[in-house]
């Protein structure tokens, strides 16, 4: 059956990839400019990949061994791809972003990409350079599974995405958005909401079947509330985790998480049905008139019947499914109690550059000049001890086998979906909105659940806090951190170094990594600030700006001191002003005074009063009550 939606396979293209072997599957990517125009208002540069956007779908099966190989055809930019949900075990130094596992790829430049996959599931791929991915750089990356609990649950399957649209480059927002232009932080807000990378999206479907849709938010910064019309959603998969089935009639879906659910047709075909993709506002501080902040596509069981107006949110009865609810097919238990906790609070702050940042635990994330993964290769021994991957990268060094509890609480009022390389974690426990850090809740280890759900990219509450867990079972260089994109720009990011020792035994980098660390001129050994003299000498390591000082600098006290004496002096000025004689009403005096001398002496004596004219008229002048009481 043909479709509008890319994807899409049967059920028996789904049985063959059962019974094929692992194989080699590769991919050419020429990365360059091309011009698109996704929601028909303005045409712009997006980045394509061999001279065509959308970008090509990756699609493996689980054993599969998969090569990228990337040419960066930009010309103005470099580039990377991180492959996001993928734990890359084995083969940390293919995750992607720049300067942690890798340099970026320069114009001109080539870079190979090559890993196994032994996961499951939905996932997508994007670059991991500059706050690049909005720009156009991201696509599905689906693995399929001849052992899926699923698999004969369903007729076809496709594939969905959601994203959100700029109509100005990342390179044109970013300089404005981090700037003492923008003191509050206050991020750019999208001009529409797309699916599959367009609108008005029409999804053919048969009456009477399932389809399993696989959905992924590709966005940069909306979360959306995802609903079909006259459809219920039979989840069955987040973030690659397979999920004891769970009914949804509307799914929050927060920027990179996936969702794949079980769909069943109407048996008739008597009508077309919207589903929408309606963006948290909540999210943003402004909302522009140029937004657009709903996208509708249709299920169309018949192409000559009407494409009905959906409903509007704020007018549906559902519920928003809530994520925490859900049970792992597997029914992993809890971890045990954790050999090492790191706890990040999430905090937005000015500093002295009077730009808003982002921090965790007032650090707010600079990349080293050596790659992380490379300075982890190089330093030996002393790559245990986090002081060698510089002060700004938030680093914590994770032992071989240790359970970690991550603990995140937001001292800051906006959502964040936390995403964390190299693996998925349980999410043990999640606050309400406005329920104060981990320790003000009074919560226990009794009071997690014995079976928590599991994905790779989970959303904080405003003001709230959660508690994540898992393993240290995967070496590597691993980033936590906020996956809208304008948070990892302005720095909310932590790196996990896992098993350093491990990697240097068992990791070595291919020569065109290095090849484009060259042509970049980037280095590859040494600490943070490129020292491998004294690898605890971080002199001259990229830094945040200084921090706001604490009350008044010197220059401030002195222009404080300016400042008051100049108030001082304009009142004192206004006051004289205000006192003193009006000099027209003076000079008016003395000429009546003159006047008055000429009378006095023409006329005489007038009766009781003032004597003569002049003191009639000096009376008069000094305000005297009685002044004109008499002719």
């Amino acid at each position: 059956m043909k479709s509008s939606v890319p994807g899409l396979l049967s059920v028996w293209e789904l049985v063959l990839f059962s019974f094929a072997e692992a194989a080699t599957v590769t991919y050419d990517f020429n990365v360059t400019w091309v011009t698109a125009n996704p929601d028909g208002d303005f045409d712009r540069p997006v980045i394509g990949i061999n001279g065509k956007w959308p970008i090509p779908q990756i699609t493996a099966n689980v054993g599969d061994n998969v090569v990228v190989n990337v040419q960066n055809l930009l010309g103005n930019e470099s580039t990377s791809l991180h492959f996001h949900g993928l734990y890359m075990n084995g083969t940390a130094h293919m995750d992607g972003p720049e300067q942690v596992s890798q340099c970026a790829i320069p114009p001109g430049s080539s870079f190979t990409y090559n890993f196994t996959i032994d996961q499951p599931g939905t996932y997508w791929y994007h670059s991991h350079t500059h706050g690049q991915y909005p720009d156009g750089l991201r696509g599905p990356l689906i693995i399929h599974d001849p052992d899926s609990p699923f698999l004969g649950q369903y007729d076809e399957e496709l594939v969905l995405t959601l994203s959100d649209w700029y109509h100005d480059l990342m390179t044109d927002l970013l300089p404005g958005f981090i700037s003492k232009g923008n003191p509050t932080g206050a991020e750019p807000v999208p001009q529409n909401a797309l699916f599959n990378e367009t609108q008005n999206l029409k999804v053919k479907v048969e009456p009477g079947k399932t389809y399993l849709f696989r959905m992924i938010n590709m966005g940069a910064f909306a979360s959306q509330y995802v609903w079909f019309e006259g459809h219920n959603m039979t989840i069955v998969e987040v973030d690659g985790v397979y999920t004891q089935p769970a009914e949804a009639e509307m799914i929050y879906l927060s920027a990179a998480q996936r969702c794949s659910f079980l769909l069943t047709t109407r048996n008739e075909t008597t009508a077309n049905y919207a589903f929408v993709g309606s963006m948290d506002t909540t999210l943003f501080d402004v909302l522009p008139d140029d937004l657009n902040y709903n996208v509708t596509g249709w299920l169309v069981y018949d192409d000559g019947k009407p494409l009905p107006h959906p409903a509007f949110v704020d007018d549906l009865d559902g519920n928003t499914f809530d994520d925490m609810t859900l049970v792992p097919w597997d029914n992993q238990t809890l971890l045990g109690e954790p050999d090492k906790t790191v706890e990040l609070n999430v905090i937005m702050d000015n500093l002295g550059d009077g730009a808003n940042y982002a921090f965790f635990n007032n650090i707010t994330y600079r990349a080293p000049k050596v790659p992380t993964l490379y300075t982890a290769l190089s330093t030996g021994k002393l790559a245990t001890n986090p002081a060698v991957y510089g002060g700004y990268t938030n680093t914590f060094v994770l032992e071989k086998g240790q359970i970690v509890q991550l603990i995140v609480n937001n001292l800051d009022t906006g959502r964040h979906p936390f995403h964390l390389h190299g693996r998925n974690f349980q999410a043990v426990y999640r606050s309400a909105e406005d329920a104060g850090t981990f320790e003000d809740s009074n919560v226990t280890e009794a009071d997690f659940p014995s079976v928590p759900m599991r994905r790779d990219t989970f959303v904080l509450y405003p003001s709230g806090n959660v508690v994540l867990r898992f393993r240290a079972d995967n070496p590597g260089i691993w980033l936590f951190h906020c996956h809208i994109e304008w948070h990892v720009a302005s720095g909310l990011i932590a790196t996990f170094v896992e098993s350093p020792l491990d990697l240097q035994n068992t990791l070595t980098i291919p020569k065109d990594h290095y090849e484009v660390c060259v042509a970049g001129n980037v280095p590859t050994v040494g600490n943070a600030a490129a020292n491998t003299h004294n690898l605890l000498d971080l002199s001259g390591e990229n830094r945040a700006p200084d921090p706001l000082p604490d009350g008044f600098t010197t220059r401030g006290k002195v222009a404080l001191a300016f400042s008051c004496l100049s108030g001082i002096l304009g009142i004192a000025v206004v006051a004289w002003y205000g006192l003193a004689p009006d000099p027209a009403a003076h000079a008016g005096v003395e000429k009546r005074v003159a006047e008055a001398d000429v009378v006095d002496s023409s006329v005489g004596d007038i009766g009781a009063g003032p004597s003569t004219a002049r003191e009639f008229v000096m009376a008069s002048s000094s305000g005297d009550g009685n002044r004109g009481a008499r002719a």
